[in-house]
């Protein structure tokens, strides 16, 4: 090999390097932005079923101190 084959080869793979390092970061920036986990991004397998009693039970209790807190703070209902 001569010199200048050696050349055009240090030159190529450091070409490659530079743009496998490019596509790595890219990759990770992607991975980033997607943002935190969802709750409803959980394998099935690992997620807490809920069940018949959970589904029907009330969940809006309107005579909670966080509830009254805000409609008396936005000054709803007067």
């Amino acid at each position: 090999m001569s010199g200048d084959e050696k050349q055009v080869a240090q030159r190529r793979g450091f070409l490659k390097t530079l743009g496998l390092a490019a596509g790595g970061a890219a990759a990770a920036t992607a991975a980033e932005a997607a943002g935190p986990l969802r709750a409803d991004a959980v394998p099935a397998g690992t997620a807490r079923k809920e069940g018949q009693a959970d589904r029907v039970k009330a969940r809006y209790q309107g005579n909670s101190a966080h509830v009254q807190a805000f409609y008396r703070t936005n000054r709803y209902g007067d």
